[in-house]
């Protein structure tokens, strides 16, 4: 059997539909923004491998971070122990954090990070006896992530329909995009003066796979203010517009107003080994100190502040800031610009938006713009034989690519979607 073959007889692999897939992709290297298969070809990550990778693959630097770390300590386990990675990595990052980021909660992946921010939330309630304080407030077109959680506080997206009936309730608001702003503030306020919701949940700036959807640092911290009017706690998830992706470190430093609580992972590591982290106040990490146990956050994992993702984590903060890699993020936000003005301008897209280095339009169908937008497919299979590698949302198309990718490479990828136009769907 070859790779392939051997890839269908046993593996299940995320977000394929079988009865109609080709068959995967087998990458045999894969370097700076490059994939490589076994036959040599290059295929330019546009969308940093689901949008983890920032500095690219096979980074020589976060390799020998990884190597030393395994060398002294490869995992302890995080109740009872610490380390010097997790510490390192905890210091170095609290100082850029937006907000008052006091303690840092390990986890080991986005999802996670999120959950336990909102565990965080409605025990702190609890803990402090207004157990009354249990409502959590997220966006219609949000998206947190797979578990049971992620999906509940994510929108109704119809790829969860086998669920719902496993869901826990959350009330929903309209997301603060151009044309909805006061109808956003309005619904969260009508939510908030029930005196019942324990967090607002939010991703900040750009919501990801909810289409890519954008809106102004103006909004985000009138929304954040409204909750904290009411007392309510308010998350930030940052798994994926944080460590530079719209422009700033976090998407809540572009906020006046600073969120409680941050869930963040996928750019922590570079894109190289599974973490999370939870961000919370000092206030609220006060309300689980106590005499009764049953006031203890009861949260952990086995991979728990893992030390090789804790080292690789510190080293890839390291480089993010240096002056190469700020001027990269600088570079690639105004091509991106550049290529939007050009984008604007052409009947055969439309609602061009960006963000940072996110860069997202649609093409124009006469179908209705959404995930399962049938041009989808089309699209992915044409950008890779172009060797492009874009995941469509339905006809949304986003290009979010790793700091290291060189002009010309860009130049590529804009060169490939405007070429596509020319097809016949």
């Amino acid at each position: 059997m070859n790779f392939l073959e051997k890839d269908r007889a046993h593996i299940w692999h995320p977000y394929t539909q079988y009865a109609t897939a080709t068959d995967p992709i087998f990458v045999d290297a894969a370097k700076d923004a490059l994939l490589i298969d076994e036959e040599g070809n290059e295929i330019i990550d546009a969308v940093s491998s689901w949008w983890v990778n920032i500095h690219g693959h096979s980074n020589e630097r976060l390799a020998a971070a990884i190597h030393r770390q395994f060398l002294r300590c490869e995992h302890v386990i995080f109740a009872g122990f610490t380390h010097q990675a997790a510490i390192d990595l905890a210091s170095a990052l609290k100082p850029h954090l937006p907000g008052q980021a006091d303690k840092l909660f390990f986890s080991d992946n986005g999802s996670t990070a999120v959950e336990v921010g909102v565990k965080m939330a409605i025990q702190y309630f609890y803990n402090k006896g207004e157990s009354h304080r249990r409502q959590v407030i997220c966006f219609d077109e949000g998206f947190h992530g797979e578990t049971f959680g992620a999906m509940s506080l994510s929108g109704d997206h119809d790829f969860n329909n086998a669920f719902k009936a496993n869901l826990f309730d959350v009330k929903r608001i309209p997301a603060p995009i151009p044309g909805q702003e006061e109808l956003a503030y309005q619904a969260l306020e009508q939510h908030l003066v029930k005196g019942d919701c324990a967090a607002f949940l939010f991703e900040p700036l750009v919501l990801g796979a909810g289409g890519m959807l954008m809106y102004s640092p103006e909004q985000l911290s009138k929304l954040i203010a409204l909750a904290k009017s009411y007392g309510c706690l308010t998350i930030a998830d940052e798994v994926m517009t944080g460590f530079g992706r719209t422009g700033t470190l976090f998407a809540c430093d572009q906020s006046e107003e600073k969120p409680d609580i941050i869930a963040m992972s996928k750019g922590l590591t570079g894109g190289s080994m599974p973490l999370g982290l939870t961000s919370c106040s000092e206030e609220i990490f006060e309300a689980f100190v106590s005499k009764d146990k049953l006031k203890t956050f009861f949260h952990g994992h086995s991979y728990t502040g893992n030390p090789l993702a804790c080292a690789v984590g510190l080293e890839s903060l390291a480089m993010l800031l240096e002056d190469e890699r700020q001027s990269d993020i600088k570079r690639i936000v105004e091509k991106h610009a550049v290529f939007a003005e050009k984008l604007s301008k052409s009947p055969a897209f439309k609602s061009v938006r960006q963000c940072g280095t996110i860069l997202a339009f649609e093409y124009a169908t006469e179908e209705e713009t959404g995930y399962f937008n049938s041009r989808r497919d089309a699209l992915y299979e044409y950008f890779l034989a172009k060797g492009v590698l874009l995941r469509p949302l339905g006809n949304v198309i986003y290009i979010l690519p790793p700091y290291c990718m060189t002009s010309e490479e860009l130049d590529k990828v804009y060169s490939v979607i405007e070429e596509s136009v020319n097809e016949s769907w």
